[in-house]
């Protein structure tokens, strides 16, 4: 008998979508469709980096991040809510559940980290474009990509610590997919702690993010003005435009979700399709935003399919 109400208690409920008759498969081959071509478009974007070694310098070294954290967010999330739509079941397993919500807040702290990297690292290029390799050297990009993927985790890792310790009184989560806000509504016990150490996070993630970023590329503005040269402008603008429409991307997929649980006259499917924006747009378009602005990776996956087909 205990052994049963432990059992139970591991399980958790959550709320699905509400689907007209017929739906469920439709979404499902949707969805399916999506996630493919996301893992497709951000493998191959790794794959490249991997294979080519035109692209074994510390801006793709430190790019190379971004579609893993795309894979790992889009992973973590979308397969999981089509299972659940096509078999109608919308359980999960306690740890599973804390797992998938770790994944999930890990993606979106990686993409304000890594994206700070990659600024950073568009910065000694543009602005002390002499002192580039002596400033970026493999043991530099090391450590920035080990900081970027260590605050990640040890912010996210504590946000985490404190929820598991709280006690639960409740197996029904109010959400398609687990996540931090989700999991501390199990609980009875005074979440106060964890919500001021979960804003503190997302401030301090947001404030390192944005002030690197805004820093990084004012002074390339200031270095493009100065410079008349107009092909220094042109390397510019190619590789930062890129990187600014990706961090834009994420934060207003981040704002329209924030701002679409205010509204109490949203339904509870928009509500839910809106949570899940900020896993799939990204994941999605980065890949194809680096593929249009980045030259160089465009052409060589060009020539790579060119290889391919002719070969045939």
């Amino acid at each position: 008998m205990e052994d049963t109400s432990l059992n139970d208690s591991l399980h958790l409920t959550l709320e699905p979508f509400v689907l007209p008759p017929g739906g469920k498969y439709p979404i499902f081959i949707v969805g399916i469709l999506v996630y493919l071509f996301s893992v497709f478009c951000n493998m191959t974007v790794l794959i490249l980096i991997i294979v080519e070694k035109d692209f074994h310098r510390p801006m793709y070294f430190i790019l190379f991040s971004l579609p893993l954290n795309d894979f790992i967010g889009i992973s973590a999330m979308l397969p999981k809510v089509l299972l659940d739509i096509v078999t109608e079941t919308s359980m999960v397993y306690y740890p599973l559940c804390v797992l998938q919500g770790f994944l999930l807040h890990m993606y979106g702290g990686g993409v304000l980290f890594v994206l700070t990297a990659m600024a950073f690292d568009r910065y000694i290029a543009i602005c002390n474009p002499l002192r580039y390799n002596t400033i970026m050297t493999p043991c530099t990009v090391m450590i920035i990509i080990v900081l970027a993927w260590g605050a990640d985790f040890i912010l996210i890792g504590s946000l985490f610590f404190l929820q598991v310790r709280l006690p639960r009184c409740n197996n029904s989560l109010t959400n398609v997919y687990c996540d931090n806000p989700s999991l501390l509504k199990l609980t009875c016990a005074d979440t106060t702690m964890n919500n001021i150490f979960g804003l503190c996070t997302t401030a301090i993630m947001q404030l390192i993010s944005i002030s690197v970023q805004v820093f990084s590329y004012v002074q390339i503005l200031i270095a493009c003005l100065v410079n008349r040269q107009s092909d220094a402008k042109s390397k510019a603008i190619n590789t930062c435009v890129a990187q600014l429409v990706v961090f834009l991307l994420f934060e207003f997929t981040s704002t329209f979700t924030i701002l679409s649980h205010r509204f109490k006259n949203i339904s509870s499917n928009l509500q839910k399709i809106t949570g899940m924006l900020i896993f799939l747009l990204p994941p999605v378009l980065n890949p194809i935003v680096y593929g249009m602005k980045t030259k160089e990776l465009r052409n060589t996956l060009i020539k790579v399919m060119t290889k391919q087909v002719s070969s045939r």
